[in-house]
Parts: C-alpha cells; structure tokens; sequence
C-alpha cells in the first residue's frame, strides 16, 4: 500500500522505519528540506528496539522510504496518510492539505483531539468535498525517540488503538486501509469519541503543573518516574473519571481505556499492552527538560486537549471541574488564557449544535 507519512517528530520517524519494514511503498514529507538531505546521504534509518537493532534503507535507488519535499507529491495516490504530529500543527496542515486530498484517501491522526473536525472542515472551506475518511485514535501507536541524526528508539508499540473516524459513514472503507497498516486498531463509534480517547490530556498535564517545582529547578526530571507519585495519580484518576463520565453521558460505549490500566501491572491491557508505565521509566527517554511555556505537554494537551474536553463537558452539561482547575492554573503558569486559544466547540463553530445536529454532522460529514 502507498502510504505517506508527513512530519519530522518521534513518532513519524517510528512510523516510516516500521511502516516501510512492513512492506509499504514509504513517501515522508516534512519541512525541513534540510533534514532530509543529511539521512538520504546517511542511506537509512537504524531503529532500535525489542527486537534488536537494524537498517531501513532510504532514498530514492531502495524504494523503501523516499523523502519528498513537496506536498502535493507526498500525497497523490496514497492510501493511507499518517500525520503523528501534535495537534498544535494541525490548523497549518489542514489548510495545506485541503486541496490535495481526493476520493477514497484515509488521513490517520494519532492521536487528533477532534483534528478530524478540523481537517474536515478545512476541505470544506476551499471547495472540496471529496470523501475523505479521517481517523484519530487515543495515542500514538509507538513510544519512540529519536536518538541523533539517523536513529529512532521505539520502546513500546500500541497493542490496542481505540479509533473514530469522521465523518463515520465512511467507517468500514476506512478502517480496511488502516489495518492494513495498523492491525491494532479497534473501532470507536465517531470522530467524537476518538478524540475523548486520547489520553494525553489525561496523563500530562497533571504531571507537569504538580512537578512545576522540580521541572523548573532541575537540568532534566522524568514526570514518569520520580514524578509520579500517589497524590498526582489520585488527581489524574479524578480527571479521567470526568472524561469516562463524559463520553458516557453522550451514548459511548465501553471500553473506556481507564488510565488506570496504563500504570497497571495485570489485569485489562491498556493501549501499549500491560505494564505500560514501566516501558516508559526503564527506557530512561522521558528523562528531559520541559519548558512549561512552550513544551508539547502544555501547548497541545493542555491547551488543546483539557480545553476540549472543558468545551464539550459544558456543552454536555457534564461536569469536569478537575480539567476546569489544571486548565486554570496552566492559563496562570503560562499568562495565557489557555481556553480562548484552545481547540473548543466554540473555536471549530460547533458549540450552538443540538445533540441531533451534532450527531449528524458526526455521522455524514460537511455538505456542499
């Protein structure tokens, strides 16, 4: 299958060394031309992980990863298009992509935080109304890091993808092209409930603002390890609570993915399988320093993420005073109003739709 992936971050290098491993023919597009050029002279990319180490051939001669620098080059004729970048580079790519997309393509959002919404919309807005399926699910399928100029270090692979797509009457297309890629996804009834998947809003930001003190006196703190303790696990149970309860009160169904089973050592097998927490304290990559004014964990799963799941608990009429209260003391952490800027119904235009409307947006897309 033709499948591009389109970034420059972890999980898009993770994602073209194991994509093109399996036998995909790879187009990678990022903006940095200049990246590129260094790993088309390196001549592969080396991966690491539990299955030891090894190459995967690029450039133009192997077929197996070509790196493109144009767009439009990158996603013509594609099955498949995998975006595993943050949510913050969302709005930029949309409107890049809305032209370029045709018929019958799956755009792969892991994870989108309503992202499928957004790109949607963008199409829309310039005139095309192909049928694009758009996927999100609650996590990217890897933890992965880069390690210098050619390597990337994958310590875990998601067992277990939770996945809406949107608009869902496109649902069953789209999930055959995905495993044909990523055979883990399971389905998750909309766009809707994908986004209230992800499990980034959850995890993070409650890390960061109780290891404020340590992240801003320390070289580098691992939020994973020594920075998880009962009190802060006490407060990230509490909010995920408030999301179950969320897609609950708008008809989703179970299985929820409970952070809880993430830091579990048996019982339910959580989206990187059992034990997930220590995969992520024995690789010692999370060990790094956070900026809280500008790190991911902040501008993307708080600004983004907690303000939207705050936007549709309030327009639910569901609660959520501990995504509420992070997303507060983040506004003041960071001197920001962190809601105004976030990804909310009000900001996708969303907000005034009934509970019918919305689910019938949901189900068949924007109309010409």
């Amino acid at each position: 299958m033709r499948i591009a992936v389109l970034g420059g971050g972890h999980g898009c290098w993770a994602a073209v060394a194991e994509l093109a491993e399996h036998g995909h023919d790879m187009r990678w597009w990022r903006r940095d031309a200049e990246a590129h050029q260094a790993l088309s002279e390196a001549g592969a990319i080396t991966i690491r992980d539990h299955r030891g180490t090894r190459k995967v051939p690029v450039g133009d001669a192997s077929g197996a990863i070509r790196p493109v620098t144009d767009l439009a080059e990158a996603v013509r004729d594609a099955a498949l298009i995998v975006i595993p970048l943050p949510s913050t580079t969302h709005q930029d790519l949309a409107e890049r992509l809305a032209p370029l997309l045709a018929d019958g393509q799956v755009v792969f959002l892991p994870p989108g935080t309503l992202g499928s919404v957004l790109f949607g919309k963008a199409m829309v807005d310039v005139g095309n109304f192909a049928d694009v399926a758009f996927a999100e699910t609650g996590t990217l399928p890897y933890l992965a890091r880069k390690h210098g100029s050619t390597e990337v270090v994958i310590s875990g692979y998601a067992t277990r993808l939770p996945t809406g797509v949107f608009p869902s009457r496109l649902a069953d297309k789209a999930f055959g092209v995905l495993r044909e890629a990523y055979p883990s996804v399971e389905i998750a009834e909309d766009g809707l409930s994908g986004a209230l998947m992800n499990a980034g809003p959850i995890i993070h930001p409650p890390l960061i603002m109780m290891n404020a003190g340590p992240l801003e006196h320390f070289d580098a703190w691992d939020i994973h390890n020594e920075g998880t303790q009962q009190s802060i696990r006490r407060v990230t149970d509490a909010l995920d609570a408030e999301r179950i309860a969320l897609r609950e009160a708008l008809g989703y169904r179970a299985p929820h993915f409970p952070l809880a089973d993430h830091y579990a050592t048996d019982g339910e097998e959580w989206m990187y399988g059992r034990a997930a927490h220590e995969k992520l304290t024995d690789s010692g990559d999370w060990r790094e320093k956070i900026d809280l004014l500008s790190h991911r964990y902040m501008l993307e799963d708080t600004r983004l993420g907690l303000s939207l799941l705050v936007s549709v608990g309030r327009w639910a009429g569901v609660p959520t005073p501990v995504a509420h209260g992070l997303l507060s003391i983040a506004s003041a952490v960071t001197g920001r109003d962190l809601y105004a800027e976030g990804r909310t119904l009000e900001s996708l235009g969303l907000a005034e739709l009934s509970r019918d409307d919305l689910a019938q947006l949901l189900g068949e897309g924007f109309k010409s």
